[in-house]
């Protein structure tokens, strides 16, 4: 009896059959779409370092043969023969994808999977459709891998940018388009199993369509497979936000325009609410200006979306039930606003408490608070990240000791803690002094060490901080929507509420201690507060919350 895999799903072969011979098929269709669907060959390091490795129509097998191409066959829209015991040495894994040939996403897919057959048996199966994919237009389906012995995984993991970013996943080259590529080789692989209708092939193909899935009728000889075309490489697509800016300065068509706030005009419309990340409209009666200091996080300081699932305000027509979404009814209309976000960036946040990293872009690790995983899709690995004696010794001391795992891989870690509010600031060389308990991740390139700031009056003699510096994005997280403020000779704040402040700004500690006014009970509880000086373009980060 086959095993059901679900997404992530491991087991040896020999857990599976002790046959090493196998047949795999791949079942995959969408009305008006066209899939190619390759066999990588890949090495220790998980790049295609030999090209007579990658199994595809124009390259239907392997110079031993230990792959082959055998085409569509048994209700499979293609297939493969694999002899585990005849890879060489140098390839490690075999990745099954599958990736748009044109238009499309595979979110259109209907039901399919990925299956082993072993003497004509069926073993395992990894069944998918379209509702576990989002704007990705390849995907990964399944994986032989050596880990001291053969093993199989159902990955189901993809790429915006189509079979272009799944080559360079894998270290290849995408070869310029030629119109006059090789014709005769395309028609059909050199193994050729028997009809349908006779035995299976002598390795143990199924022999005739056994599946639940959608097939030709009973009976009828099944459809011709489509003629092999050359792969039309797109540039990768970059996912448009599940909520678009609609052009109604209002906010959405068809909706009321919201009572007019203080200081705007009766009958004008309000500027619509700036998009996560984006410069605020300027306030009622001043000029708009650009953010003070360009590279301070822009996500800072700005109006923040509206509450995860919830419509802005002004955004639902009277009388419509907060629950029932305006594109209709039904599960996937309710579902939709709360749909997986992916932008084709390595960080992506998906709503104001919940921050996505995508491992297989921008290289290295990342690290991030313990426990701050909250799911994670693909192939990742989570290890204890050691500060080591001396780390520990100063982090105790200062207080900016922090608890760290370290996340390698090629897959997507969600990551979240307490409902915090979470912003990524993206550092080009420059850098930022952030308190320890308020990072939550950041990108394994950046370095960060202790930063002391003197001062007197107060218990200790000094204040610490982190400062992060080098290429890559720190994550930040907040209690409410902070506040962006350009450092001035006269900027005080409460060393409790501030979140961060640009490494170049100059910190001076404004001691309020008195012990004659702590003596008395009305004293305004204002002991310890920080002076901000610092050249212009220098910024602090303010959180409405002391800690």
């Amino acid at each position: 009896m086959a095993r059901e895999f679900q997404r992530g799903h491991k087991a040896k072969i020999s857990d599976l059959t002790p046959g090493t011979d196998l047949y795999v098929g791949v079942q995959i269709a969408a009305p008006g779409l066209t899939f190619d669907i390759s066999c990588f060959g890949l090495d220790a390091n998980e790049q295609l370092s030999d090209d007579r490795y990658f199994i595809f129509f124009n390259q239907p097998k392997s110079p031993e043969e230990s792959i082959q191409l055998l085409g569509a066959q048994s209700g499979d829209t293609e297939s493969f023969r694999v002899t585990l015991d005849r890879i060489p040495a140098n390839i490690h894994r075999l990745s099954f994808t599958a990736a748009l040939d044109g238009a499309g996403q595979m979110s259109q897919v209907g039901p399919g999977y990925i299956r082993i057959v072993a003497g004509g048996e069926e073993v395992v199966r990894y069944a998918f459709n379209g509702s576990e994919f989002t704007t990705e237009r390849a995907v990964m389906l399944g994986d032989f891998y050596l880990k001291d012995v053969w093993r199989f995984a159902a990955v189901g993991q993809g790429f915006d940018g189509g079979l272009d970013a799944l080559l360079k996943n894998f270290g290849g080259e995408v070869a310029e388009e030629e119109p006059a590529a090789p014709q005769p080789q395309a028609a059909a692989p050199s193994f050729a199993p028997p009809a349908q209708v006779t035995a299976p092939p002598a390795f143990g193909a199924p022999p005739a369509p056994q599946v639940p899935q959608p097939a030709p009728s009973f009976g009828a000889p099944p459809a011709p497979a489509p003629a092999p075309q050359q792969p039309m490489h797109t540039a990768p697509t970059i996912a448009a936000p599940l909520a678009p800016q609609a052009p109604s300065p209002y906010g959405q068509p068809g909706q009321p325009p919201p009572p007019p706030q203080f200081g705007q005009v009766p009958g004008q419309g309000a500027p619509p609410a700036a998009p996560y990340g984006q410069p605020a409209p300027a306030p009622y009666g001043q000029p708009a200006q650009a953010p003070y200091g360009q590279q301070a996080p822009a996500s800072f300081g700005q109006p923040g979306q509206a509450p995860f699932g919830q419509q802005p305000p002004g955004g639902m027509p009277p009388g419509v039930p907060q629950g029932i979404p305006q594109g209709g009814a039904g599960l996937q209309a309710a579902l939709q606003p709360y749909k997986e976000t992916a932008t084709g960036q390595r960080w992506t946040p998906q709503n104001q408490q919940l921050m996505r990293v995508d491992l297989t872009m921008g290289g290295g690790g990342v690290l991030a608070r313990q426990g701050s995983m909250v799911m994670y899709q693909g192939k990742v690995d989570f290890g204890y990240k050691s500060a080591g004696f001396a780390g520990r010794v100063v982090g105790n001391a200062t207080g900016q000791e922090m608890q760290l795992m370290r996340c390698t891989g090629k897959g997507q870690v969600f990551l979240a803690e307490e409902g915090s509010h979470l912003h990524p600031i993206e550092l080009q060389g420059d850098g930022i002094c952030v308190s320890a308990e308020s990072v939550l991740a950041f990108d394994e390139s950046l370095q960060y060490e202790v930063r002391r700031i003197e001062g007197h009056g107060i218990p200790g003699g000094a204040l610490f901080t982190m400062q992060f510096q080098g290429t890559g994005t720190v994550i930040v997280k907040t209690h409410g929507t902070p506040v962006v403020l350009p450092v001035t000779p006269t900027t005080f704040a409460d060393c409790n509420a501030v979140v961060a402040w640009s490494s170049a700004s100059q910190v001076i500690i404004s001691s309020q201690v008195r012990l004659r006014r702590n003596a008395y009970p009305g004293h305004s509880g204002e002991t310890v507060n920080l002076q901000f000086r610092g050249a212009p373009g220098n910024f602090i980060v303010v959180q409405p919350y002391e800690v």
